[in-house]
């Protein structure tokens, strides 16, 4: 089991917060601070406590050779103090380890925060070097994780760090994260409504997998849905096909069909000579050869929107079609607003699915947003996430 921030001694302490502060960035301020928004909860309950705050995250993929400006999370820190407005200070140090990031936190005054510059400025982060977890721990007294989105990396200021601290616990945004996912895979009210959507089906064939055990009702689009018509035998056209999980999707409909839930793929289409090309509907779930799929038809979407609106419990993660293209999004917003009319519990995750969310205008009608793709998909999937993992104590 793990420990509730609210749960540990953590007043006037130093507290060491990983956080998953991946923001995008655009004119050196933060384009979208949603993912700051969401664990502002636990920010604010460790300012309550008067806690000395230390933060850390990473941002973006830069090269590990040091600073590298186009990924500082100077940005990032601006948006938190603004976010705040207490006049709440938010230092920002040269590193995240060194001589200034250890004064500045040993100096740190009650309910003050210190903002690590980026993690990942050291390759060490993500290879969970030993040492440099020692040197991110040595700045604190708690460790707290509120960083889903990044629970299922093995980093150092992941796994490393609480390993070596006295006290840790999960953050208010983890608690709730875990909490709602794990609702899915235990005691989800019925019926109980997957959806699923997005290119790959490789990153996804586990978690269908998995909901076979506990869903009711699979609804599978997007580029991952041809691979599942053609295990069906029908026609897809020129869409694209993971040639190389044919028999796996063959297999999870003969399971589905075996354990009793029901699976729904396409029964229409919006295909294109390319996705450049000009849609036309294809009212039938054959495409023709000179085609590809890139939309749900409105045929599947009234279907897509009926379970919904059936459901108790609706999972959605992956869009229906190529929602980058606005000509191929209809789709995928037309399941953003039905999720939403639905009066079941609703989560969902994932870049594009979160992106149709605030595009239908409908985000604060949903349960449940995650703030964690890969690693909703991995706890779905039923994995052991490192960052949960390594916060857990024996009771």
């Amino acid at each position: 089991m793990m420990k509730s921030v609210r749960e540990i001694a953590c007043h006037e302490q130093r507290v060491f917060l990983r956080v998953d502060w991946n923001c995008p960035l655009a004119d050196d301020r933060v384009a979208d601070d949603a993912r700051i928004r969401a664990t502002l909860p636990t920010v604010r309950y460790l300012l309550e406590q008067k806690a000395r705050i230390i933060i850390a995250s990473h941002l973006g993929r830069p090269s590990g050779a040091g600073f590298e400006p186009s990924y500082s999370l100077a940005p990032v820190g601006e948006r938190l103090a603004e976010l705040l407005a207490d006049d709440t200070e938010v230092l920002l140090p040269e590193d995240c380890i060194g001589d200034a990031a250890r004064k500045l936190a040993h100096e740190l005054a009650p309910g003050q925060i210190l903002l690590l510059e980026n993690l990942r400025f050291h390759p060490e982060e993500e290879k969970n070097d030993p040492k440099f977890a020692e040197l991110l721990a040595g700045l604190a007294e708690v460790y707290v994780n509120d960083a889903f989105g990044a629970a299922h990396r093995a980093h150092a200021s992941i796994v490393g760090v609480p390993r070596l601290m006295p006290v840790k616990a999960a953050g208010l945004l983890m608690q709730r994260e875990t909490e709602q996912l794990g609702q899915l895979l235990s005691k989800p009210a019925r019926p109980f409504v997957a959806m699923l959507g997005g290119a790959k089906v490789a990153d996804k064939i586990g978690v269908i997998e998995h909901l076979l055990s506990t869903a009711d009702v699979l609804a599978i689009g997007g580029a991952m849905a041809y691979t599942f018509l053609k295990a069906k035998e029908i026609s897809v056209g020129r869409s694209p096909v993971d040639e190389a999980k044919v028999f796996t999707a063959r297999k999870v409909l003969e399971r589905a069909e075996t354990k009793g839930v029901r699976v729904l793929l396409p029964a229409d289409h919006i295909a294109a000579a390319s996705p450049e090309a000009a849609g036309k509907v294809i009212r039938e779930a054959n495409i023709p050869a000179d085609l590809q799929g890139c939309d749900i038809g409105p045929q599947t979407t009234v279907q897509f929107a009926r379970v919904c609106k059936e459901a108790r419990t609706i999972f959605w993660n992956g869009p229906m079609g190529r929602f980058e293209i606005p000509e191929f999004a209809k789709g995928t917003v037309a399941v953003a607003q039905a999720v939403a009319a639905s009066e079941a519990v609703t989560v969902v995750g994932g870049g594009d699915s979160i992106a149709a969310l605030h595009q239908a205008g409908v985000a604060e009608r949903i349960t449940h947003v995650s703030t964690g793709g890969g690693a909703s998909l991995d706890f779905l999937e039923g994995k052991t996430l490192p960052g949960i993992e390594a916060l857990e104590v024996s009771s």
